[in-house]
Order: C-alpha cells, then structure tokens, then sequence
C-alpha cells in the first residue's frame, strides 16, 4: 500500500511546518510527515522550510541569524487567527512519543552547510529511540552520505530536480535506501524498477488528483502532498480493488 506523507504537515489547509499542520496530518491518517530543519546561531534545531523567515512568519531576516529564543517569539501562523511559533525539531519528537507517525526530515542546508546539523539531528533521532521511524532526506546529498556514515542504521534518500537515468544505481551507490524526485520528472517505468531493485520511491509533491491516482495504481511507495485527505480519499479507491 502507497503511503501518504503530510508535505510541511497538512499545508493545504494549515501554517506550513507547525504544530497544528502536523497535529492534523497525524488525525488525518497520514502515514508520514515532511518537514524541514534548519540551524538557529545558537545552534538550536528548528522547524522551518526557506534560508528567511520571511514568507512564513512574521519576521525577517534568516534562520541562522536569529537566536532559539528570538525566533520562537515569531508567529508561523501569520494569515490565521492563531497564533504559533516555529516548531524545535525536540517539540515534533516529544510528540512522536504519543503515536506512531513516520517522519521526513529534510535537511536545508543547500545553501548554507549548517556546521553540526548531521550529528545533532542524528543524536535527537537516537535519544528519542526514533531511527526507524525517520527518513534523513537532502538536496545536499554529500550532507546525507555523511549521515549515513554517522549512523548507517537510520534511512537516508537524495532529494533532485532533474530526472536521473537508472536512479536506482546513483541511490545504491551512495548506501541510500529511498529517492525522493520530483514527480514530473518519473515514468512508470522508472518508478518500477527503482521499487524492483529495493530502493523506495517517495515523489514530491503529488497534488493533482490524476496524478494521484496513477501513483496509487502502481503501488509506488510513498507520495509527498500537501492534502493528506485528498490522497487518503483516493488511496481508499483503490484499497477496495482486488
């Protein structure tokens, strides 16, 4: 059966990488959660998609300049009525301890490396008993080969844009057990012998409905949407097939 991970958690309907968005994506159903993990200056691990904080709260500037204490005083919840801070990567796993939620934690550290990130965000995974129930993914895919090799046991998955020829290989050779491309750039095929030569297939982001379903027919194994009760509605489709 496909699973269906909450992209940012239930961002079509909720702030994007908050509390609330992952409480809902959990109540939902959905399998899994995506959300991103960036570095305070302090050091602090907290949960927030772009390098600034300006799109998604109320402030400005980027993440790495903001002290743990400073950034949590930001709203992420700016166009609701609610409002909430910037979840610490710890917030989202003393949750976790109350279900049995999988969790995709993208590395964002593309653009600025994040000295520590790999050890720090390893070592909550271990104290929290959480390696197999987590999915280390990064467009930095050197940052994610070093995280194999801090802790071989907890699953890593290269994040890309553009359409690679025997995928399967590329994650093979970098010990990675998933690939998680953007869907436009898969065929079917692809998607198949990827699964077939064991490594998983998580496309991101599935919103389209037809898009959905075709993913649903082949039994890929995880999609990344926005809308975990769309997925789920039509996941339910194709459960009832023989």
């Amino acid at each position: 059966m496909t699973q269906i991970f909450a992209h940012r958690g239930f961002s079509a309907s909720f702030a994007e990488n908050t509390m609330s968005a992952f409480l809902e994506a959990e109540k939902a159903g959905a399998d899994g959660l995506e959300l991103d993990v960036q570095l305070t200056k302090d050091g602090e691990l907290v949960v927030i998609h772009d390098e600034k904080v300006n799109r998604t709260t109320s402030g400005t500037g980027f993440v790495k300049d903001f002290s743990f204490k400073d950034i949590r005083k930001l709203n992420a919840n700016k166009k609701g009525m609610k409002k909430e801070p910037i979840p610490s990567l710890i917030e989202v796993f003393e949750w976790m301890q109350t279900n049995k939620i999988l969790c995709n934690i993208e590395l964002k550290n593309g653009l600025f490396p994040y000295e520590g990130m790999e050890e720090k965000v390893i070592q909550l995974i271990q104290n929290y008993g959480l390696m197999n129930r987590i999915i280390i993914s990064s467009f930095n895919h050197y940052s994610i080969v070093y995280c194999y090799r801090i802790n071989p046991n907890i699953e890593t998955a290269p994040l890309f844009l553009e359409g690679l020829f025997m995928p399967w290989i590329y994650a093979q050779s970098i010990r990675a057990k998933g690939i998680h491309p953007k869907y436009s750039t898969l065929t079917d095929e692809v998607i198949t012998r990827t699964m077939e030569n064991g490594i998983a297939v998580r496309p991101y982001t599935v919103n389209d409905d037809v898009d959905l379903q075709q993913l649903f027919k082949i039994n890929c194994t995880a999609v990344i949407t926005d809308d975990p009760v769309k997925a789920l509605r039509i996941r339910k489709l194709y459960e009832k097939r023989p």
